[in-house]
């Protein structure tokens, strides 16, 4: 008889819009908003910057057909890469960048092999959706375009920005 039950239905992560408790108290209440996260990526060698919002879901153009481990060794001579997680949240003055992640990788796209600890990328995306600032890992020129990307997209955004981003980012 247990062979022919089926198994419960787990309840799955849900990406939803806007506010989660708009209009009822019931099913989803408690469910994390993506809507206002951006991934953007930092070429260290090129010292470029670029979203690529696939990133959300581990299918930016970096990680396409790449096996990522664990282990740095199989990813040896590879391109190294920071992934930067970025909340924008709204205060009385008007939009700002709240919560400001960085993620190592390393991309070898000869051997199909790449290295990042995906653990510590949702943990620090989720670090950015609370709004938190953690930067101080990264190397100062790639602070240094991160800084020039989030001024030139936005410069008030830059300005309302909690001063800790700034801080951090000035090299």
């Amino acid at each position: 008889m247990a062979n022919e039950e089926k198994p419960k239905q787990k309840v799955g992560f849900t990406i939803i819009k806007n506010d989660p408790t708009d209009g009822h108290k019931g099913y989803g209440i408690g469910s994390l908003s993506l809507e206002n996260v951006s991934p953007l990526f930092i070429d260290i060698e090129e010292q470029s910057a670029f979203i690529d919002i696939g990133a959300m879901h581990a299918r930016s153009q970096v990680e396409k057909g790449i096996k990522f481990t664990t282990n740095r060794e199989d990813s040896a001579g590879g391109k190294p890469y920071w992934l930067i997680w970025i909340t924008i949240d709204f205060n009385p003055a008007g939009p700002y960048y709240a919560g400001v992640t960085a993620c190592e990788m390393v991309v070898n796209r000869e051997k199909r092999r790449g290295y990042k600890i995906l653990a510590e990328h949702v943990n620090l995306m989720d670090k950015s959706m609370k709004r938190k600032i953690i930067v101080d890992h990264m190397d100062d020129s790639s602070k240094q375009v991160l800084a020039e990307y989030l001024k030139s997209h936005n410069a008030e955004m830059w300005e309302r920005s909690e001063p800790k981003l700034r801080q951090e980012l000035t090299v």
